[in-house]
């Protein structure tokens, strides 16, 4: 989760929403990646659905089987959709998102039974840390804000 923090860390320098993702298959290291949503013009530029490209292209398939995904925030329901169809192992994340999440907070699609095996969830690592990291960056754009 630190590797994801340090993605995260990586978002919010360049202006995006910091949100990192690692994805990893054993103790290596398949795909890291960061939120890109503003910098590329792409609603589907999360950090989970590049890290899935990214992973899926490394592998050179697109079942990413036996991986483990590293993620600051909770996925939503996009990204825990990639996540199903991928069919990643497991699932850890550091904040919970009340908004937009779909792994507990506002939905549960990662272990909804309907849609195939579950993958297993870690919910909780580092979580301070992955919150203040987004309260933060969203502190600074609201004073950004009121300047103007």
């Amino acid at each position: 989760m630190a590797l994801a923090l340090e993605e995260a860390n990586s978002a919010h320098l360049r202006g995006e929403v910091p949100v990192g993702a690692i994805i990893a298959v054993g103790n290596k290291i398949v795909a890291k990646a960061s939120n890109r949503t503003e910098e590329l013009a792409d609603p589907t530029a999360h950090a989970e659905v590049l890290a899935l490209r990214a992973a899926a292209s490394t592998l050179q398939d697109w079942r990413i089987e036996d991986a483990t995904l590293y993620v600051t925030l909770e996925p939503c329901t996009m990204c825990a959709g990639a996540i199903r169809a991928a069919r990643i192992k497991t699932v850890v994340f550091g904040a919970r998102d009340q908004r937009l999440g779909a792994c507990g907070s506002l939905y549960d699609i990662l272990t909804d039974s309907r849609l195939g095996p579950e993958p297993r969830v870690i919910e909780g690592v580092l979580k301070v840390e992955c919150q203040d990291i987004l309260k933060k960056f969203f502190d600074n754009l609201r004073k950004d804000h009121n300047k103007r």
